[in-house]
């Protein structure tokens, strides 16, 4: 048995400033930057997010921009199993997350627990 939920929305950019990125985003959302997050690091940087909302992650990418979801689970193993079985390819598996992809196309990430109060609104495998 694991558990996994919506974690986060991840904001691809292309670009040479995470930083000018993660300003407009703030704008367009109307969440503030959130610069002492321990996400906001290297090519990555955080929005301010509400406890019960998915995180908002601006990201400095190689690939072109585009938008893609994060699944926490608290077992990654069998969250990618359990998602392979419905028809999702692995496409990388990286130290901490494995990116997939879905058959029509769009990729997402499954990752460790991200957010607090897991398993809090998280879907229940067997």
């Amino acid at each position: 048995m694991h558990h996994s939920r919506l974690c986060a929305l991840l904001i691809d950019c292309q670009t040479s400033d995470v930083d000018e990125a993660a300003h407009y985003w703030s704008q367009v959302l109307g969440r503030a930057e959130d610069p002492n997050h321990p996400g906001s690091r290297g090519n990555y940087r955080m929005l301010e997010t509400p406890p019960d909302e998915p995180i908002v992650q601006i990201q400095r990418v190689q690939h072109e921009s585009r938008v893609h979801i994060d699944i926490e689970t608290d077992d990654i193993p069998a969250e990618v199993a359990r998602l392979e079985k419905i028809g999702t390819t692995v496409v990388e598996r990286l130290e901490r997350w494995v990116v997939m992809q879905a058959p029509t196309g769009q990729r997402f990430c499954v990752v460790r627990i991200q957010r607090p109060g897991f398993p809090k609104n998280a879907n229940r495998w067997d």
